[in-house]
């Protein structure tokens, strides 16, 4: 499949189609098609054929919340069209619904034979990337059923369940075998001249599990006005900036992304909660890092995604130790999965805990929280898990027994364990990787701001002096050692990270702007620095680089390595308004919402770093996530580090 896909998501659900609305089945490459419901795809071919054949595509489909196209049979200048088709698609909670109609460009009685072929292959995301591995499915059957209004697909392997239903009205007149596993609806359709036939498709997802009461879309419209009305209530009461309607126009489409980017979550109480998922395609699912920054970032503006986020991880706070899923007592969470793969435990990430910045953020957001709402009935109800975070840190994070937190690679599951979790994203200038233990520069300044965010809850909730003076004497403590450590004096910038042995790991990484955020930096370094990340090598026009050009380790089309990331640049323009470098956050603020306003408003999850001077236009990083939520919410980090200016 050649054309591109675009993107339909609503919650846990998402679907990706081509230009012409098919679905073909492909695996591998930069973004899966086909509709996903919480890791699974449950429609893994959807082709749309008239008369046997491909029609070809007139209009294209659009990206939006519902996808449109218009097609026509082939033909030429001398044979134009004899009908017309008009193609509507919608995803919904577990559904994906298709409006078809038909119309005749002939003033004659017409037929047309009109197909979908259809199939669901119930392949685990983790399948189809590009990896290169396989995975053993002993024992699975899928199975089809003809209903009397289309058909049923299920998959059963030992407990797992998981069924697709398809139903159409007008039912199908025939439902054909094609040979190859997959089932062709079959409509004739006999047309009045100039006439118009519609059909209305329903696909409902049941994945493993699901027991809900799954309400059945009536149409592409009803369920785009539900959407449209989620995003609307999102949307509203925020003040967004007269003056800067290119910044306006980024935080209202940031936050219709965060509407669409919802999904279920269970609290500690198995209250039912709505939390940030990380992004689409690849990672609509709960990761505990991508939900804390997306609340962060939007806290001024939508306190109840904290008021989400922060119990949904409490409730999946580790309690015990498993050394598969990088789990210890207190630690909170990377990434949540719910698929086969992860219920077999053939991928590690049903719970996955292989994050060293996860807990300090979680500590983070909750005391910015009540600060920002005065929520101390929130803050009491999780003093147990932010008491058992502080003592993760302190104790299997290193902070007591090696003065930081720290991290090894995980054979099974992530390399790096920061932000920049690629495999190589963590290297010296000269691109050599260090080995064994790791302690990467912004985890430490995340640990020192939620070292003194909780000694405040401490304090002022909890009525626990003493433990407070405890967690402000350690902030202070890591302060210290951080500059004595990590300040290469002689590029006067901190290292990227330390070795296991203490040495510096020399590379110049934008990760010296999250220390500007979280305050880690004396006032003289933190001036130098930023400056320093608006120096040509760094900034590249369109936001700061993830690594400074010019070493050999930089590569402008790789994840961690020269790239530009959003949520990256957001957390440098709030670093370098505490700090007082207002122009500096000002230049890499308008630099961000140029880059939105090329690409329709909307941020992906990263950019390739070419320079603007050479490229005027914004370089797309091959494989990014189309809706990514720590992106939708950087440009309300902007609103709140520099106004409308």
């Amino acid at each position: 499949m050649t054309d591109r896909h675009h993107l339909l998501v609503h919650g846990a659900t998402f679907a990706a189609v081509s230009d012409r609305g098919d679905i073909s089945g492909v695996r591998g490459g930069g973004s899966p098609d086909g509709l996903f419901v919480r890791d699974a795809r449950h429609l893994s071919r959807w082709q749309l054929t008239v008369d046997g054949a491909v029609p070809e595509v007139l209009t294209p489909v659009a990206d939006g919340d519902a996808t449109r196209c218009v097609l026509v049979p082939r033909g030429g200048r001398q044979e134009p069209p004899a009908h017309t088709l008009f193609r509507e698609q919608a995803v919904g909670d577990s559904s994906f619904v298709e409006s078809l109609r038909v119309t005749s460009n002939r003033p004659t009685p017409t037929t047309v034979r009109l197909a979908i072929t259809a199939d669901a292959d119930f392949t685990d995301q983790f399948e189809l990337r590009s990896d290169h591995r396989t995975y053993v499915k002993a024992g699975a059957v899928r199975s089809r059923q003809v209903l009397d209004d289309g058909i049923e697909f299920t998959y059963r392997r030992a407990e797992w369940r998981s069924c697709t239903t398809i139903t159409a009205d007008p039912a199908p007149d025939a439902v054909e075998e094609t040979g190859t596993g997959a089932r062709r609806l079959v409509w004739t359709l006999d047309l009045e001249p100039h006439g118009t036939a519609e059909l209305v498709l329903r696909v409902m997802a049941r994945p493993h599990g699901d027991k809900r009461a799954l309400r059945v879309p009536r149409s592409p419209a009803s369920v785009n006005e539900h959407v449209l009305a989620l995003e609307e209530r999102f949307v509203e009461g925020v003040a967004f900036p007269t003056g800067w309607p290119e910044l306006a126009a980024a935080c209202a489409r940031g936050l219709s992304d965060l509407a669409a980017l919802q999904v279920p979550a269970t609290g500690p109480d198995g209250e039912e909660l709505r939390v940030p998922a990380a992004g689409a395609p690849w990672f609509l699912t709960l990761l505990g890092r991508d939900a804390l920054l997306t609340a962060l970032f939007t806290l001024p503006y939508r306190p109840q995604l904290a008021a989400a986020t922060l119990p949904a991880l409490a409730a999946t706070q580790a309690t015990g130790t498993g050394a598969s899923r990088v789990a210890q007592p207190g630690k909170i969470v990377h990434e949540v999965r719910h698929g086969e793969l992860a219920h077999f435990g053939q991928v590690p990430f049903g719970r996955y805990y292989g994050s060293v910045d996860a807990t300090p953020l979680f500590l983070i957001l909750l005391g910015a929280y009540v600060e920002q709402t005065g929520d101390a009935v929130l803050a009491r109800r999780l003093e147990p898990h932010a008491r058992a975070a502080i003592g993760w840190m302190l104790d299997h994070g290193g902070l007591t027994s090696r003065g930081y937190l720290v991290y090894r690679a995980d054979e099974g599951g992530l390399a790096n364990q920061n932000w920049k979790d690629s495999p190589g994203a963590i290297c010296w200038s000269d691109g050599t990787r260090p080995t064994g233990a790791v302690m990467a520069a912004g985890a430490q300044g995340y640990a020192y701001d939620a070292l003194r965010r909780t000694a405040w809850v401490a304090r002022t909730v909890w009525a626990d002096e003493t433990y407070a003076s405890l967690l402000e004497q350690a902030a202070a403590d890591l302060r210290d050692r951080f500059q004595r450590d990590f300040w290469m004096r002689e590029r006067s910038f901190p290292a990227l990270a330390l070795d296991g042995e203490g040495r510096q790991v020399d590379a110049l990484a934008s990760d010296a702007g999250h220390l500007l955020w979280s305050g880690l930096l004396d006032k003289e370094y933190g001036e130098v620095v930023g400056r320093r990340l608006l120096e040509a090598d760094f900034f590249s026009g369109w936001g700061v680089r993830t690594l400074a050009s010019g070493q050999s380790a930089y590569h402008p089309l790789s994840y961690h390595r020269g790239s530009v990331w959003p949520h990256d640049n957001a957390l440098i323009t709030l670093g370098l308004a505490r700090y007082g470098l207002h122009d500096e956050a000002r230049t890499v603020a308008h630099a961000l919402v140029d880059a939105a306003t090329a690409a329709g408003h909307r941020l992906p999850e990263v950019l390739a770093g070419y320079g603007r001077d050479t490229h005027p236009e914004p370089v797309p990083y091959p494989h990014a996530c189309i809706r990514e939520s720590r992106s939708a919410a950087a440009p309300l980090a902007l609103l709140t580090a520099v106004g409308g200016a």
